[in-house]
C-alpha cells in the first residue's frame, strides 16, 4: 500500500508540542491526529490489548490489518514498511501528545493519560460494548415469545389477558428508552466536558 503523508502542519505540530507541557489538546490537534488511519489502528489495537505492547506485535497487526490478511502472512517488505512508519513518524507525534507512552530504545508502548480524549471517537470492541440494539433485540424477543404464548393459551399466563402482557412489553420498551436517552445524555455530558477542557 502506498504510504500516507503523516505530518501534522506546522501550527498543528507546535499544538502538540504545547500540549505536552499543558496537558491538553486542542480539537484540531485531536482530529488531526485522528484523520490517519495509522493512528486510529495504534489506538485500536492498545486498547484492546490493555497492556504494553511492543513496537514489533503493533507493526505487525496493523499491517495484517492494512494488507487484509494474517500475521504469518505478511511479507517482510509490508512489516517493514508500517514498522518504519510507525517508529519514526506516527508514534514519536502520539508521544508528544501525550496519547501514547512510546519508549523508543526499548520499543514499548502504551496508552497515556491523553488517549481517553481521542478514544471516545473511536469505533472500537470495548466502546461497541455499551451497543443498546442488543438490549433491544433482547427485549424484543422476551416480549415476542411472552405475546406468543399468551395467544396460544400457554398455562400460567392464561390468568392475564394478552393486552396486559402487550402493554407490559411495551412499557419495558419505553423503560429501556429512558435508560438509552438518559445514557446517551450523560456521555454528551462527559464528552462535552473533556472537550470544554481542551478548548
Amino acid at each position: 500500500m502506498s504510504s500516507v503523508d503523516t505530518s501534522l502542519p506546522d501550527e498543528l505540530s507546535s499544538s502538540v508540542g504545547d500540549a505536552e507541557t499543558d496537558d491538553q489538546l486542542s480539537k484540531d490537534v485531536i482530529f488531526e491526529l485522528l484523520k490517519n488511519r495509522r493512528r486510529r489502528e495504534v489506538l485500536t489495537y492498545l486498547l484492546e490489548a490493555d497492556e504494553t505492547v511492543t513496537l514489533g506485535e503493533l507493526a505487525e497487526q496493523i499491517a495484517a490489518w492494512e494488507n487484509d490478511t494474517s500475521v504469518n502472512a505478511l511479507s517482510s517488505d509490508q512489516r517493514k514498511r508500517v514498522y518504519v512508519a510507525l517508529y519514526q513518524t506516527h508514534l514519536p507525534k502520539m508521544d508528544d501528545a501525550g496519547i501514547v507512552e512510546y519508549d523508543q530504545d526499548r520499543g514499548l508502548i502504551s496508552l497515556a493519560d491523553n488517549a481517553d480524549l481521542l478514544m471516545m471517537y473511536l469505533d472500537t470492541d470495548t466502546h461497541r460494548q455499551d451497543r443498546w440494539d442488543r438490549w433491544y433485540a433482547g427485549l424484543s424477543v422476551a416480549g415476542g415469545l411472552l405475546v406468543s404464548a399468551a395467544l396460544i393459551g400457554l398455562p400460567g399466563l392464561t390468568a392475564l389477558p394478552t393486552v396486559a402482557i402487550a402493554g407490559g412489553v411495551v412499557a419495558a420498551f419505553f423503560v429501556l428508552s429512558l435508560a438509552h436517552v438518559a445514557t446517551n445524555r450523560q456521555h454528551e455530558r462527559d464528552v462535552d466536558g473533556k472537550l470544554s477542557r481542551i478548548e
